[in-house]
């Protein structure tokens, strides 16, 4: 089966600490603890072995796998279906209603469940998540799992998975002690976690401002790294509010991303920095952990990572599998890099004349997104949007990108030279025989 998987993930070979996991989780029967550097590919390293231990004919939940946060749970049940291997999952998560999970939970019958562990208890305490077959416990995230204070929570989750026959744990950091609560067996590590502290495919670069107020600066450097794809981290969710404004207001298309925003403006958020359709994301350290967003080219330190953990799971949004990457320290006067960054700093200077806001060039990312009012319940697919695009909208299908089909609506991407043509096409045709609402996502 991992053969076929990989064929359609278009993975040649599995690395070193890929191999290693498959090897601990296939031929032993112990608990495994996987530590390897963000962008490693942790996501695929249990799951292409838990696919071949679980049972296709059984409709119970099988493995439990518990994330720090509902981008972490959405995008690792994403991985899984991308990987066509026949299983059903969801994932489980605060911001919405647990009875609207319950009711997707008996559509769906999920064998594979990602989830919060605060949502996972609350399923299991309501009996919608029966726990005699969950058989493989995987922790991903879980030194975050602990520092986002989820003791308790998982404490109570552990008691509530009584039929355990694995765990798995996994981690871009050592943690100093797995807790007794995890109740870990006899234990394989594979420790690939003293590698590299950030891939060698990252060339780092030091940005000196005029001024302690950056923005400026910024502005500048994403100018001069024209239509890249970018992340801009920051520390703080007022810093990132003021900074988006401030781009936005000159010309910037991006997604803006903190723990402060509601459940559908991050997935939003998310769609769109993925997509294509905003090339600058501006975010605090919530953006650093879990998100696999294949092609960022750009990594920018506005203000410096609060600890070594933190610059090293930001620097792994960038260089992912075997891609290169950059990143950039923007510094004033009072500023330097901190010591635990092991890597050679290399100067980029800056055309002064980026500063001249009379003559800037704003890069456009290549894409933007459409917004189709009809969905899952419409019984519309991907394959249907395709079509429909290319008959009606006049696109070739390299002018499509991501697509996402929703429940009532469905968001695709498009070229944006395109957009135009495309709206005056579609404008009052059927899509499945229906009418409905074609308009850009903003």
């Amino acid at each position: 089966m991992n053969e076929k998987i990989r064929k359609k993930l278009g993975i040649s070979e599995l690395n070193a600490m890929q191999e290693a996991a498959a090897d601990a989780l296939l031929h032993t029967h112990k608990d495994v603890v996987i530590l390897s550097p963000t962008g490693s590919g942790k996501t695929l390293a249990y799951l292409l072995p838990l696919v071949e231990r679980l049972n296709p004919q059984s409709d119970e939940v099988q493995a439990v796998v518990v994330v720090p946060g509902r981008e972490l749970a959405l995008q690792s049940c994403t991985v899984l279906k991308e990987m066509g291997s026949g299983f059903r999952a969801m994932s489980l998560y605060g911001g919405r209603p647990t009875m609207d999970e319950h009711r997707e939970m008996r559509k769906i019958r999920p064998q594979i469940i990602f989830g919060t562990p605060g949502r996972l208890n609350d399923h299991i305490a309501k009996g919608n998540l029966l726990t005699e077959e969950v058989k493989w416990l995987v922790i991903d995230e879980f030194d975050k799992c602990l520092e986002m204070g989820f003791h308790d929570e998982m404490s109570t989750l552990m008691d509530s998975l009584l039929y355990l026959d694995r765990r798995v744990l996994l981690s871009a950091t050592d943690a100093d002690d797995i807790p007794h609560f995890v109740n870990m067996g006899r234990t394989v590590k594979v420790n690939f976690a003293d590698e590299e502290q950030v891939p060698e495919r990252v060339s780092v670069f030091q940005v000196n401002s005029p001024s302690k107020d950056k923005l400026d600066t910024l502005r500048a450097l994403l100018c001069q790294l024209g239509n890249e794809s970018s992340i801009v981290f920051l520390n703080y969710r007022d810093s990132v509010e003021r900074t988006a404004d401030y781009l936005r207001q000159n010309g910037f298309s991006l997604s803006m991303f903190h723990g402060g925003l509601d459940q559908k403006q991050r997935e939003d958020a998310l769609y769109k920095f993925s997509n294509g359709s905003a090339n600058v994301m501006v975010c605090t350290d919530l953006a650093s952990r879990g998100l696999d967003i294949p092609d960022i080219k750009n990594i920018i330190h506005y203000h410096l990572p609060e600890s070594e953990d933190g610059y090293i799971h930001r620097v792994g949004r960038t260089a992912r599998w075997d891609k290169e990457g950059r990143a950039f320290f923007i510094l004033h006067a009072d500023e330097q890099i901190p010591d635990y960054v092991d890597a050679e700093i290399a100067p980029f200077a800056l055309n002064e004349a980026l500063y001249d806001a009379n003559k800037l060039q704003i890069p456009q990312p290549r894409m933007v997104t459409l917004y189709i009012g009809k969905g899952k319940k419409d019984k519309l697919s991907k394959g249907d949007v395709v079509g429909f695009l290319c008959k009606k909208g006049g696109l070739k299908s390299e002018e499509i990108g991501k697509i996402s089909v929703e429940e009532r609506f469905t968001y695709v991407a498009v070229v944006r030279q395109k957009l135009r043509q495309v709206l005056k096409n579609v404008q009052g045709e059927k899509i499945k025989g229906v009418r409905t609402v074609f308009e850009e996502v903003r």
